[in-house]
């Protein structure tokens, strides 16, 4: 770098990708001309010292106390080169803490391109019908997948008096769905500086992404026009903050606005989900969102909602998102309506709860609001789940404004249902919770979230212990800090482990923990994508997967390290130190809800067994009380000892005996299914998981069984018409032209009447013709064609009479490079040729002399720069063809460049020595 000045390093990481060498991390900062200050003695020292040094102060960042937005109208708005002006003095102001010159972050949106029935409840709205997450409207979908909105509208809460700011590209302000619910105070542009969040129009419409994340949550109801939203009374605001450079400064505004109005901020949107990155907020975000949790909503906390990620296809792992993975984020999965996991989906131990979005290209999508004061139906990955999480909790937050930020994580670890959510690593914790990778904590439900918030005690204050380990050792004995009152945890919520590894190939990497309870948390998986030699420093990787757990016992840290053929398996990587923090309480979290309250004399009517009148006869025929602490499966009516099945109310679920008793439980367990009494009953004897007793009821089938699709039933093997998905253990429909078939489109048989061509049934055509599936008839080939498989000459399988077959086309003559058959093609080194090998060229290639018919490579001074260049194939880059002493035309002629650039011969031997310092 030196060598080369300032921009050695930039001029370094250009040859090296021109070149191939992807392997080198190559990641310019681009510097822009806002400056991020903290200055002690308020906003009139700020401005003296801002225009002392020729800077503009801005004002105030968001609700940081004592940080000022500082900007310079002379420094280049963006630029890979640091500035080195006034910003330096400034520095050595006696009031200024310290100062920040902000880069770019870049951010990406995350949305990708490509109970009983609702008819009792009717909305005027054009699309209400067709809402299938809010509402079932058909015999075919039942309502096993329904998230209960509808059930916690007819308990009266619809958002109202509940704001939620979209932290986005803006959002349609006079939009007919969102006027009236639009909240000025709620709302601001970053990006312009202004009130008004209004989104940029242009002819893609780009900016289209907080729009429909706004209509989820807040789109009127009745008003004829489109859409409704979750929290249809709602208060909803926008960010304008993703349509432009996105720094610390912006994140930390966006975070930080208004929070004493702003309940709930919902974010689409983070680092790249390419399967490399590893990114976060720094420091200025990191402080708006402990800010926002110490001081929000007047000291209740703000809710920060989070889109999980959509880099499934490119094996991301949601651990490396610092925004999802933090504490005080809810991070929100998604699932197809099937229940299935959908082809972007991340895995993470972090993921909280999930809600619905699409699946794959024939699921239904989600349905909101759209530029230009229209609605769509195709909004898709987690950006939709976010913003209807927030809807929910919304929700919540009407039945129960005084819910704190813990609060509200808790109701939704107890209400989140796994269902027919399909994972195949779900697994019940040591506190009785269901959870998955996948899905977190299983479906929202939103009946079930209003109900506990209307009878929520909020829970203990939180403690945090941080339990430092030998990085030698791989288990830590924890105490949970018993021995420091204000930081001692018995029961868990969120566990961080802190960790500083080095690795030549930190895509080689997997962790895992396990609790002292046994349950295991990936923390990391191997991203295949992930080149990094830099390793993990300080990085915090988070799992809620022990939720209700004990904290004291041993924890077990395990790193696999399998070495791909990318890297050098002789350089080992090294853990250098980490540690183990554990947020929790130090009594039970629930132990306040549990009260004594009068019971019935009167013995029920109704002599059937139900949680009703069980507890009824508890309270006839067992008088006693408990003093300890029930189990926290019973309810608020407390319990007559210490176990589940001494409880007087189930929390969730009972499971009945033959001997007329019963235990409580969080979900029903296998080959059982829940009824509208909280009951447990059997499924039928094929069933592992159903929806109700009969056998067409089955949602998963016990072992050696498969699910039939349409019928719902467990066969044994999959009949003609059919076949089996192994992924999901389904028999599913063939297409309609096959009799039998290994996947939908890939016929082994077909019907009468077809014949099999390739894997697929068509009509038998006459030679000539080919089967058209649309018009479902047999038309001409191509006239160059004697048999074709499609229109066009490209579909060519024989040539007509007078053509030839050159690669997969029919043409008249052959083309440069080729040559009548039987011959071969023309050897590499020739551009054109008489017939085969390298002793028939007529013409040469790129770089080669012909010399008697035959092409030589041509000669260069050993140890030229631009023999590097010629032979990456390089020449065309203007870049390389001005630092080169000579460069080559695109067929084969060689000219030279000497009189450029001031004369190459003298700057070709400079260059050279320069490289050679490097």
């Amino acid at each position: 770098p030196e060598a080369l000045g300032g921009g050695g390093g930039i001029l370094m990481c250009i040859l090296a990708l021109l070149l191939g060498f992807t392997s080198v991390p190559c990641k310019a900062r681009i510097y822009t001309n806002n400056w991020a200050v903290r200055i002690n003695g308020g906003h009139d020292i700020a401005d003296r010292i801002a225009g002392k040094y020729g800077y503009k102060n801005m004002g105030q960042i968001g609700d940081l106390k004592d940080h000022y937005h500082f900007f310079h109208s002379r420094t280049i708005k963006r630029s890979t080169l640091s500035s080195r002006g006034g910003h330096s003095f400034i520095s050595m102001e006696p009031k200024v803490e310290w100062i920040q010159q902000q880069v770019v972050k870049r951010r990406i949106k995350r949305d990708y391109k490509a109970t009983s029935p609702a008819q009792s409840i009717f909305f005027n709205d054009a699309k209400w019908n067709s809402m299938w997450y809010i509402h079932c409207n058909d015999d075919i979908h039942n309502c096993q997948s329904d998230m209960n909105i509808v059930g916690a509208w007819k308990r009266g809460y619809t958002g109202k008096d509940v704001v939620v700011t979209i932290l986005d590209d803006g959002i349609e302000r006079n939009h007919p769905d969102l006027i009236q619910n639009y909240d000025n105070q709620a709302s601001y542009d970053v990006n312009g500086n202004d009130m008004d969040p209004m989104p940029r129009y242009d002819a893609s419409n780009e900016n289209k992404h907080g729009t429909r994340c706004a209509g989820e949550v807040a789109a009127s109801a009745n008003n004829s026009h489109c859409t409704v939203g979750i929290a249809y009374n709602a208060r909803i605001g926008g960010v304008r903050m993703l349509d432009g450079d996105v720094t610390d400064m912006v994140e930390a505004k966006s975070l930080s606005l208004q929070p004493q109005h702003i309940d709930i901020y919902s974010a689409s949107w983070g680092p790249d989900d390419d399967g490399k990155t590893v990114d976060g907020p720094a420091s200025l975000a990191r402080q708006a969102f402990e800010n926002g949790i110490r001081m929000g909503r007047k000291g209740r906390g703000s809710i920060f909602v989070w889109a999980s990620g959509n880099g499934g296809r490119s094996r991301d792992h949601c651990s490396c998102d610092g925004y999802t993975n933090s504490i005080y984020t809810i991070s929100i999965s998604s699932t197809a309506e099937s229940g299935r996991k959908p082809w972007y989906l991340e895995e993470c131990s972090s993921t909280l709860t999930t809600t619905y979005s699409s699946g794959e290209n024939y699921d239904r999508k989600i349905i909101t609001t759209d530029l230009r004061q229209r609605c769509t139906d195709s909004h898709t990955g987690t950006s939709a789940s976010a913003p209807m999480a927030a809807g929910i909790i919304a929700l919540a937050l009407e039945a129960n404004p005084l819910l704190s930020w813990r609060d509200v994580q808790h109701i939704i670890v107890k209400t989140s249902r796994a269902g027919h959510l399909n994972a195949p690593d779900w697994k019940t914790n040591a506190a009785g919770y269901n959870v998955s990778h996948l899905y977190g904590f299983g479906l929202m439900d939103a009946e079930a979230m209003v109900k506990e918030a209307e009878r929520w005690k909020q829970v203990p204050a939180q403690h945090i212990c941080v339990e430092s380990a030998d990085r030698q050792i791989r288990y830590d004995t924890a105490t949970g800090c018993i021995d420091n009152f204000n930081h001692h945890v018995i029961y868990l919520e969120h566990v961080v482990v802190r960790i500083t590894i080095t690795h030549p190939r930190r895509g080689d990497l997997s962790i895992n923990l396990t609790s002292p309870s046994g349950t295991k948390s990936q923390l990391l998986a191997n991203r295949l994508f992930d080149h990094s030699m830099e390793g993990f420093k300080n990085w915090e990787f988070m799992t809620t997967h022990c939720w209700g757990e004990k904290a004291s016992g041993d924890w077990i840290l395990e790193i696999h390290d399998s070495p791909s053929q990318l890297r050098s398996q002789k350089v080992p990587g090294k853990l250098k130190e980490w540690s183990l923090v554990l947020y929790g309480t130090s009594v039970h979290p629930y132990s306040a809800m549990r009260s004594d309250k009068p019971r019935s004399a009167e013995p029920p009517a109704d002599e059937e067994f139900t949680e009703e009148n069980y507890s009824t006869h508890n309270a006839l025929f067992n008088k006693s009380s408990f003093p300890g602490l029930c189990d926290s499966e019973c309810n608020e009516n407390g319990c007559e000892g210490p176990g589940p099945h001494q409880c007087i109310n189930c929390l969730h679920y009972f499971l009945k005996f033959k001997n007329n008793t019963r235990t409580c439980v969080s979900e029903c367990p296998s080959g059982f299914f829940r009824d509208d009494k909280k009951r447990c009953k059997k499924c039928s004897s094929l069933c592992e998981t159903c929806v109700g007793s009969r056998s067409d009821q089955c949602s998963t089938c016990r072992p050696g069984f498969h699910l039939n699709e349409g019928s719902n039933t467990c066969v044994a093997s999959c009949v003609d018409g059919f076949y089996l998905d192994h992924d999901s253990n389904m028999c599913r429909r063939c297409n309609e032209i096959c009799k039998k078939c290994i996947t939908s489109n890939i016929c082994t048989e077909c019907k009468p009447g077809m014949s099999l061509q390739g894997n697929r049934c068509q009509m038998t055509c006459d030679p000539g013709t080919y089967y058209n599936g649309h018009r479902r008839t047999c038309v001409p080939c191509h006239q160059v064609c004697a048999t074709c498989a499609g229109t066009g000459m490209e579909a060519c399988i024989k040539c007509a009479e007078s053509y030839l077959m050159e690669e997969w086309r029919c043409v008249s003559t052959c083309s440069v490079g080729y040559y009548m058959p039987p011959s071969p093609r023309c050897d590499h080194s020739c551009y054109s040729c008489t017939g085969p090998g390298e002793t028939n060229c007529s013409t040469c290639v790129n770089g080669y002399n012909l010399e008697a018919g035959v092409s030589n490579e041509e000669s260069w001074a050993e140890g030229s720069f631009c023999v590097l260049v010629k032979k990456n194939n390089l020449c065309q880059r203007k870049v390389l063809q001005q630092l080169c002493c000579r460069t080559c035309s695109l067929k084969g002629d060689w000219t030279s460049r000497e009189g450029d650039v001031g004369g190459g011969a003298p700057l070709c031997p400079s260059l050279l020595t320069q490289l050679h310092n490097l």
